[in-house]
């Protein structure tokens, strides 16, 4: 048990070394885009990465906000619109009962989806089929698609349909959800950074120039 330990946290280690950090800031750069833009941000998954997708939409939501706890009678600042596409146990079930499974999530997109949004796929396997569908709806309808996975051999049906993403290098899935967490918490820090600075300054950095799909296709040639 102890070499199994040793050895799962050692892997970890070196996987984390291994994230590509080029891909991180042109997410936060996106995601900062959107801010800026009004757009929302919209995620989901499967399983753990159904809890991640959710704790994303909280940790993004409320983590970004500057004026939290300032009650009723103030105008609120400009924050970050997201939300998951979990969370409404209802709707996901009156789908999957209804329609099927693959489509619980590219059914609620087609209620809100709007030019300029963003939608953010968690999958650690890469081959959720709806997931995929959602993604490929999402793109063919002018959203930008970020995907997150592992080194799985179905990663690249994700990949395919993301114009940014972020791939953690493990196979095994307990792994890869680990790093997934990582990466959800450094993105979601650098957004918060980003936010507050631009809402104190009113400086937009150069870093946070509009998304361009060419920019998004050099950073997953980057990122195989």
């Amino acid at each position: 048990m102890a070499l199994l330990i040793t050895t799962y946290l050692r892997d970890i280690q070196s996987a984390v070394e291994l994230i590509n950090t080029d891909g991180i800031e042109a997410i936060v750069a996106r995601l900062f885009q959107a801010f800026l833009d009004g757009s929302t941000i919209y995620t989901m998954g499967n399983g753990a990465s159904a809890a991640l997708a959710s704790h994303m939409a909280c940790d993004l939501g409320k983590g970004t906000a500057t004026d939290l706890a300032r009650g009723p009678d103030t105008i609120a600042a400009p924050r970050l619109r997201i939300m998951s596409l979990n969370d409404n146990t209802a709707l996901m079930t009156a789908y999957s009962n209804d329609l099927s499974y693959q489509d619980v999530f590219v059914e609620q997109l087609k209620n809100f989806l709007q030019l300029g949004d963003v939608v953010i796929g968690v999958s650690g396997s890469g081959g959720s089929p709806n997931v995929l569908r959602a993604m490929a709806f999402a793109r063919g309808n002018g959203a930008t698609t970020i995907g997150l996975t592992g080194s799985q051999a179905s990663a690249y049906k994700l990949l395919e349909l993301s114009d940014l993403f972020v791939q953690a290098t493990p196979r095994q899935m307990e792994q890869i959800e680990d790093l997934h967490v990582i990466i959800h918490h450094v993105i979601g820090l650098s957004l918060r950074e980003r936010i507050a600075t631009h809402l104190r300054t009113g400086v937009v950095t150069s870093s946070a120039a509009p998304f361009l799909p060419e920019a998004s296709e050099a950073v997953a040639q980057s990122s195989d």
